[in-house]
């Protein structure tokens, strides 16, 4: 047990055996005032002392936030079983060896049993009060811990995403100032001709490369001007097929891919007159294709591997589909998947992450509002008994206070976890989750 618990208990403890003395004794005495203050610490350190040790087990054993209703199932049972043993053991102590008031068979024959009974009451209420206190200290663990992962996870994820598109742009300049070197020699004119296109075509890389997705029109747009460009120095070396579906057109891929994998085949593969590389690109089965001859040249030094890499990785941080890579004797194909919209996975902005703890923190203070309110009843409804009892014995009026609040703590607990007037809005953002 904790020091800061023991003291709470050696407290508690002191003033309930005040109040029974003053209360309830007739004879005002050193002796008198002991014996209450000795039964007053067992009933508080057998009953509280074992509900807590018996929670503290379960939160090892059991932890709320692995297991929340096989632990409430457990909890529920072993409370039950604990609290039952423990008070015939408090009430047989303090009856039967302490004050004497009767023998073991009389204490067994059901002679106390209204006395165990009511003590047993007062002992869940006690019992349930810890659990709710150890199940909310364990929600605040978890609900911060969460958030706290959420934001690093998509922190990380954003700053991972943005490291992949910033190697485009000296990649695609590096390429691209290759192909202009090499006609500068061959064909000046041509060489001229490239730089204007080239200038176009880097507009448009400096356009997209900071968008997650770009429509596959703007795509294909953006590959046939690309494809007009690689024309320019290949001629009738190269040829190029496009054949996508019109339905297509307005779905998403990652921006510039298609020109990372045409610079690709371009790099990987010879292509002459008598024997030009054929690159085809055509929808299929939900996937963008980009399939060509396999004519592969000898590298002389090894690539940076920078093209395809960088697409894998785009696509595996904003969607669960794979980029598939096809390979025979005769072609190589990569497909690209084609997706229906905008996936929010990977790029959260600070004010989403922002209004993602703010709504963990509206949680956590809904959740902490009901047990604030199972506590209070705990607390209260004990002594509310206790005064009936003491007062007027005959008229039990305790039950309808009991009752009443019982229900409206039960109809709190409902609210909050997920069957009130929340449920179908929960109910629907699960569904929506399950579809994404």
């Amino acid at each position: 047990m904790k020091r800061k618990n023991f003291i709470t208990l050696l407290w508690i403890s002191l003033a309930t055996s005040m109040f029974f003395f003053f209360a309830f004794t007739d004879e005002k005495t050193i002796e008198n005032f002991l014996l209450t203050v000795l039964i007053s610490f067992m009933y508080s350190f057998v009953l509280a002392g074992g509900n807590g040790m018996l929670n503290d087990f379960l939160n090892k054993k059991f932890p709320w936030s692995e297991a929340t209703t096989k632990r409430a199932a457990i909890s529920i049972i072993s409370i039950l079983i604990a609290n039952v043993i423990l008070v015939y053991f408090c009430n047989y102590v303090n009856f039967v060896l302490i004050q004497k008031a009767v023998n073991t068979t009389e204490y067994f024959s059901g002679r106390y049993n209204f006395i165990n009974w009511f003590t047993i009451n007062v002992a869940l209420l006690i019992s349930a009060f810890l659990h709710a206190r150890g199940f909310m200290e364990e929600l605040k663990k978890t609900s911060k811990k969460e958030v706290v992962e959420q934001k690093l996870i998509a922190k990380s994820a954003n700053a991972q995403f943005e490291s992949l598109k910033n190697q485009l742009d000296p990649h695609f300049l590096f390429n691209s100032l290759n192909v202009l070197s090499s006609l500068i020699d061959e064909n000046p004119r041509q060489a001229q001709k490239f730089t204007a296109s080239m200038s176009k075509i880097y507009r448009y890389v400096l356009e997209q490369k900071d968008k997650e997705l770009v429509t596959v029109e703007d795509e294909i747009e953006f590959a046939k001007t690309y494809c007009d460009l690689l024309k320019t120095r290949f001629e009738d070396s190269v040829d190029f097929v496009f054949d996508v579906d019109q339905e297509d057109y307005r779905r998403y891929v990652v921006p510039l891919s298609l020109q990372l994998l045409l610079e690709n085949c371009i790099k990987h593969n010879f292509a002459t007159s008598s024997k030009p590389l054929i690159i085809k690109v055509f929808s299929e089965n939900d996937t963008l294709c980009i399939e060509n001859n396999l004519q592969v040249r000898e590298q002389m030094k090894e690539s940076a591997g920078i093209g395809l890499a960088n697409i894998v990785q785009r696509y595996a941080l904003l969607t669960k589909k794979n980029v598939f890579i096809e390979k025979s004797e005769d072609y190589f194909k990569v497909k690209l998947p084609i997706l229906s919209g905008k996936p929010n996975v990977v790029s959260v902005k600070p004010e989403d992450s922002d209004k993602a703890y703010e709504r963990a923190k509206k949680r956590v203070k809904e959740i902490k509002s009901f047990y604030g309110n199972l506590i209070s009843y705990c607390v209260i409804i004990p002594f509310l008994i206790i005064i009936n009892l003491i007062t007027n014995p005959k008229h039990i009026w305790f039950y309808f206070p009991m009752l009443g609040w019982g229900i409206g703590v039960l109809a709190h607990g409902m609210n909050v976890f997920a069957i009130g007037k929340n449920w179908e809005e929960k109910k629907i953002r699960e569904l929506m989750n399950k579809e994404k």
